[in-house]
């Protein structure tokens, strides 16, 4: 029996393909292992968008290159948005020690590929096998999984490189995520989160197009889900119908993650965006006059070129302004391949960084207000993990795994998957802490 490692690099959506590769692998006999210094094959399951995850997954790729040397295993193969991006030929240049290469289609194509290798064979290309629904062995908790409803975007935002790497939408039939599903929650999960790289198009390319809620409205309907997430929807995208149904259905997480990226309208149009400032304040009241424990998080970019200090006061104006919940920031990289890079840069990797600061800054003053208000509020948490004797890792609706904060929990006899209801008795900037009830 061959034990294979599989490390997973980058988003929620990637992890997902990691899953679908290492069910595929171990139903086909394969054992996995967490401990890659284990493993006789290793798979690098890679992101490649920006340059901070492109030099993590070459790092990631020599690590366990290391490992081959020194004969802790006999296979590399590597996968996923890195190879989409730059493509065998370049990196096999520069990697002639990794045995394969692979794409973002890895799952359909994997096991064929990998036994060509270990025979010997790798020049051959194995015939493509495309399904509805792959086998996943989770490497989430038990309770928890992402469930990929669609693949690739059709936006053109001009710093994004998905559409070249992931391609155009693909939406998956409706069926076959309502078949993943069932199968999810036969496996126990209570928690699931939909994932896309542009999840409120989904069903746009499909006959009939088929929507988000009403994808939501079936999802539902599976008695054993306890919480149900998405994530990554275009704040253009959210319709009358998806508040709807996250107000009626209390399967729905009151919890809706929008990536505004800037709010200066200049800014925005060079982005290939709609919106300003004043409409995303605008949306931020409806929504919180619509469900009023509704938890808001989006996503801002500094220093895309054009970004003068103006601008960006005005975005920091934005974030004082719209008391977010949640809130992640990070740096403008001019990527080559993106229509962003015929831009002259006008702002500093310092200055950046500086930008970056200051928002993160001022978030940190909205994020502990809002949490104040938290306090002697009952929520029901999920229990995690355990991290002391009666104290415990816990999350609400309010907290996405990995991204978001947690609750602290005191209480005894919890176990993981548990929810439990827990009173919050105190707050800090980011986490809090409560008592079971």
């Amino acid at each position: 029996m061959k034990l294979i490692n599989l490390i997973s690099l980058g988003c929620p959506k990637n992890l997902v393909d990691s899953e679908a590769v290492l069910g595929i692998l171990t139903s086909a006999g394969y054992m996995a292992t967490p401990l890659p210094e284990d493993a006789e094959i290793i798979l690098i399951n890679t992101c490649g968008f920006i340059e901070p995850a492109v030099k993590e997954a070459i790092a990631t790729i020599l690590e366990c290159l290391e490992l081959k040397v020194k004969g802790h295993c006999r296979c590399v193969i590597v996968m996923g948005c890195l190879v989409a991006r730059y493509g065998e030929k370049q990196l096999s240049h520069l990697l002639p020690e990794v045995d394969g290469w692979l794409g973002v289609d890895a799952a359909s194509i994997v096991l064929p590929y990998l036994e060509n290798i270990l025979a010997g064979e790798k020049e051959l290309t194995p015939v493509r096998e495309e399904l509805e629904v792959y086998p996943r062995l989770l490497s989430t908790s038990s309770y928890t999984a992402y469930l990929k409803i669609a693949e690739g975007c059709s936006h053109a935002c001009s710093y994004c490189l998905i559409p070249q790497i992931r391609g155009t939408l693909k939406s998956r039939s409706p069926e076959a995520i309502y078949q993943e599903a069932v199968q999810l929650a036969a496996c126990g999960v209570k928690e699931v989160i939909l994932v896309a790289q542009d999840t409120g198009a989904y069903g746009r390319d499909l006959p009939g197009r088929p929507s988000l809620a009403g994808l939501l409205k079936e999802l539902c309907k599976i008695n054993d889900f306890h919480w149900i997430r998405f994530l990554y929807l275009n704040p253009y995208a959210l319709t009358g119908e998806i508040i709807s149904i996250m107000q009626n259905e209390p399967k729905i997480c009151h919890y809706l993650d929008l990536p505004m990226q800037h709010v200066n309208r200049g800014i925005l149009r060079k982005m290939g965006r709609r919106g300003d400032a004043f409409s995303y304040l605008q949306l931020v009241k409806r929504l919180r006059e619509l469900i009023p424990d509704l938890v808001l998080r989006t996503t801002l970019m500094v220093g895309y070129p054009g970004e003068d200090e103006k601008a960006f006061q005005e975005l920091c104006a934005f974030v004082d302004l719209a008391e977010l919940d949640r809130l992640g920031v990070f740096p403008y990289y001019h990527e080559e391949g993106a229509r962003s890079f015929r831009y002259t840069e006008t702002v500093s990797y310092i200055e950046k960084r500086r930008r970056v600061r200051d928002i993160l800054h001022l978030q940190r003053m909205v994020s502990r207000s809002n949490n104040r208000e938290q306090v002697g509020r009952t929520l029901e948490v999920l229990i995690e993990k355990k991290i002391g004797e009666g104290v415990w890792w816990g999350r609400s609706f309010r907290d996405v795994p990995e991204i978001d904060p947690r609750i602290i929990v005191k209480g005894q006899d919890l176990h993981p998957g548990n929810f439990v209801q827990v009173q919050i008795t105190h707050a800090s900037s980011y986490d809090l802490i409560g008592i079971v009830k």
